[in-house]
């Protein structure tokens, strides 16, 4: 008995548990991708936006290419963000992360780019962007990149999160 003549009341998975041949096929690939990279960043209004509170995001696996060999570089990034009337929706960080794959650029550059690209989406009230690139001719890069919004002052006694 093939999974599809299967008996009423008993599912595909029972049948293949119960010994039952399963129907082995290669799934098709889709004429439109479910997600593609995209140089946008999606907001939705601060649901706490009286308050100032940290919002930290980690993006492990960010990639771009050398600009001058073109080879991959990898890097680590935090951000950590105060937000001031909104905040970033994540699919849309995600997608915007991963427009960078196959675009030439330097360390410096990736990390003010991104950061300037936060800054211009999300207006937030404090920003910190810590890139921590992996070794490339022997040596480590990190770049750290502050924001802080105009007239915006730490409540008494806040202390930023230690650099990463």
């Amino acid at each position: 008995m093939t999974a599809s003549q299967t008996s009423p009341g008993v599912s595909e998975r029972q049948a293949a548990a119960a010994g039952a041949a399963v129907e082995v096929g290669e799934r098709a690939r889709p004429a439109t991708p479910p997600s593609l990279p995209a140089r946008r960043l999606d907001v939705f209004p601060n649901p706490a936006a009286e308050r100032d509170y940290l919002i930290e995001f980690q993006v492990p696996e960010f990639t771009c290419n050398c600009p001058l060999t073109g080879q991959p570089d990898f890097a680590q990034f935090w951000i950590d963000m105060i937000p001031g009337d909104t905040c970033i929706e994540l699919k849309s960080l995600k997608l915007y992360f991963w427009s960078y794959r196959n675009e030439g650029a330097f360390h410096e550059k990736v990390t003010n780019s991104i950061a300037d690209d936060i800054v211009a989406a999300a207006k937030p009230r404090w920003l910190r962007i810590s890139a921590k690139w992996n070794v490339r001719g022997g040596i480590y890069t990190n770049v750290v990149v502050e924001h802080r919004g105009d007239g915006w002052r730490p409540a008494e006694g806040w202390t930023a999160p230690p650099v990463r």
